[in-house]
């Protein structure tokens, strides 16, 4: 079966729902087996206290070879015998230390009494008129395991259902990347056509002198084409991270970003460092990031309001802070907004906190995640990224 987007949590709740009727069941029959297994037992310590109660009453005249291989044939249920005055008598599969004193092995019964009579109440064993004996008796080994093989099938049950999850999950991861690096790869490809044809169009302008004023204007856009395509492919392939000033990389970005956003968007950064700080980055990822986390706070302040990045350190990683004054986020789409697909755009692909994410994660080794929202009141986003060793 193929497992694709829309069909992986169908089958997720399929084979946990599954999962459980299969486990509900075998529960039911298996307790079923353990109570009929439990009132076997119970029988056969009945008839195995009536045994003993003939064999001790010596006027009965009774076939004693039988009673004896009633008693001798007890091979698997632990008990004792104790008289009136609570000394054992007799016992059967049950083990006892040698090396115990009087002390300690009255002891050793006194325990056995207690456990067991939590299990049974003991059977009592009517001699004659004046004498008592009692029949203390546990579960045998196979009820036991009987008992606890519930609970052992749910464990198994649990282990296996964990195992296809994690096994759908990277299956899912896995098909994502190939559908990320196939389309950046063609994006780029296909970008790489006609930049080529602008850049010789605006060299063939120079030599001839056409427009002058507005040559170096279309450079800017083309020279913008051929990054956006050198994103894309780098998106679809393993970038390599190279020592860079974080300062200089945002200040960069957010002088473009604010040449290109209405006069009513105030962009700032505040910087709680001693002095620039330096990462290892793929830049024109991350300013790639830079730019989705503006662009989607512009969109959700609807063009009017202030975007403010903030830069510290908390212990050996970099935290960045990207707050707007938009119409925030419900709690419950803090995971959701960073998930393909998801937008509250009508013309949007839900693509572009999805690749921050990826960007960020996959390539920087860092994390991105919601780290407050309130609706009306705006939304901050936090990047953590891990400060280079002495080495790097």
């Amino acid at each position: 079966m193929h497992i694709t987007f829309e069909n992986f949590a169908k089958v997720k709740y399929l084979f946990a729902f599954l999962a459980l009727v299969i486990v509900a069941i075998s529960t039911y029959f298996t307790n079923g087996l353990v109570k009929s297994v439990a009132q076997e037992e119970e029988r056969k310590m009945t008839l195995w206290a009536e045994a003993t109660r003939k064999v001790a009453s010596a006027g009965e005249v009774t076939d004693f070879d039988f009673l004896l291989k009633v008693i001798e044939d007890n091979t698997t249920i632990p008990c004792f015998i104790l008289d009136q005055n609570n000394n054992v008598v007799g016992s059967r599969n049950i083990s006892v230390p040698q090396s115990l004193g009087q002390t300690e092995l009255d002891d050793f019964w006194r325990r056995k009494r207690t456990n067991y009579s939590d299990l049974h109440d003991p059977i009592v064993i009517e001699i004659d008129h004046d004498t008592r004996q009692y029949i203390f008796y546990d579960n045998s080994l196979l009820l036991k395991r009987l008992s606890y093989y519930p609970y052992i099938q749910w464990g198994v049950i649990l282990i296996f259902f964990l195992a296809v999850l994690f096994f759908f999950t990277l299956a899912k991861r896995a098909e994502q990347n190939k559908v990320w690096a196939g389309l950046s790869k063609e994006t780029a490809h296909q970008l790489g056509t006609p930049i080529s044809s602008l850049m010789a169009w605006v060299e063939l302008m120079k030599v001839q002198n056409m427009a002058p004023d507005v040559i170096p204007e279309m450079e800017k856009d083309v020279a913008r084409l051929q990054t956006i395509a050198d994103r894309f492919s780098k998106v679809g392939s393993i970038p390599e991270l190279k020592p860079a000033c974080l300062n200089d990389v945002l200040e960069n970005t957010l002088a473009y970003m604010r040449r290109r956003v209405s006069a009513k968007v105030v962009i700032s950064t505040a910087y709680q460092t001693d002095g620039p700080v330096n990462l290892l980055l793929c830049v024109p990822l991350f300013e790639w990031v830079c730019e989705n986390l503006c662009k989607n706070a512009v969109d959700a302040m609807e063009g009017r309001g202030s975007i403010t990045v903030n830069v510290a350190l908390h212990e050996n990683k970099v935290c960045l802070d990207f707050t707007d004054t938009g119409k925030g986020i419900p709690k419950s789409k803090f995971k959701t907004v960073f998930q393909p697909g998801f937008t509250t755009k009508k013309r949007g692909w839900g693509l572009g906190l999805s690749l921050v994410k990826r960007i960020v994660e996959d390539y920087h080794h860092g994390s991105i995640f919601v780290k407050q929202s309130e609706i009306g009141k705006g939304t901050t986003f936090r990047i953590l990224l891990n400060l280079p060793s002495k080495d790097e």
